[in-house]
């Protein structure tokens, strides 16, 4: 059997073959600081196809899941703490 038809590896001169990564991994870790939310659903998403598939970007996805949270709790923190402002102000010019 010749070195081309090989099957433990690669031709010579051939890269080795590579997984794709998951594009909607790429894409949670991206919206995930633009838009927090989406980042964290996609993350979500991607986790689970790439459990499917066994694609790469697992770590992408899981990145995304975390600052797609973060940025939702930071968010959501500022609406609680602007509301509690907001009532605040309005109750001192209350008559």
């Amino acid at each position: 059997m010749s070195s081309s038809q090989d099957p433990s590896g690669p031709a010579p001169g051939w890269p080795p073959y590579r997984r794709p990564t998951n594009t909607m991994a790429i894409l949670a870790l991206v919206l995930a600081f633009v838009a927090a939310p989406v980042g964290l659903v996609l993350g979500i998403v991607a986790r689970r196809q790439i459990r499917e598939t066994g694609e790469e970007g697992d770590g992408l996805a899981l990145a995304g899941i975390v600052v797609g949270g973060i940025g939702t709790a930071l968010a959501a923190l500022g609406i609680v703490v602007a509301i509690v402002a907001l009532a605040t102000v309005s109750a001192s010019f209350a008559p």
